[in-house]
């Protein structure tokens, strides 16, 4: 598809979007449970989640996980929508146009269906930056 095919993915029409799909985060979490909105951000403390987040790509989730606050390491689930989603709309046509990043959100639970053990991960400057930028207030549009 070429950027100027790019379609908007919307609740109607998310099907058409094929997995797998990944969240990253640091809790410690198993097989079955379901990640649900309602709970603080991984980001910041301030917001409460309307969403769950997530992305088709592996790289993507890692670096949630990695950004994630928390003591514990962090992870990268396989996770299967419950329902509907649609794109993220803190990424999406922000940078670049369309949804490069393949990431998406659900008001509607995700259930985990596994767990990656490796992935591609970004440089440890870029994190602590985008750590620093975050802390900074970007967190409050993550929501």
């Amino acid at each position: 598809m070429h950027d100027d095919e790019w379609v908007p993915v919307t609740n109607e029409n998310c099907n058409r979007v094929d997995g797998p799909f990944y969240h990253g985060t640091r809790a410690d979490l198993s097989v079955g449970d379901l990640l649900t909105a309602g709970f603080t951000s991984n980001y910041d403390d301030r917001v409460v989640m309307n969403h769950v987040y997530f992305a088709t790509v592996p790289k993507g989730a890692g670096l949630a996980a990695e950004m994630a606050r928390g003591a514990g390491r962090p992870r990268v689930y396989v996770v299967a929508p419950t329902a509907a989603f649609e794109d993220d709309p803190n990424v999406t046509n922000k940078k670049f146009r369309g949804n490069p990043t393949r990431s998406y959100r659900s008001a509607s639970p995700l259930r985990i269906v596994g767990e990656l053990t490796s992935w591609e991960p970004y440089d440890e400057e870029f994190i602590s930056a985008l750590k620093s930028r975050v802390e900074g207030g970007m967190g409050e549009i993550i929501n």
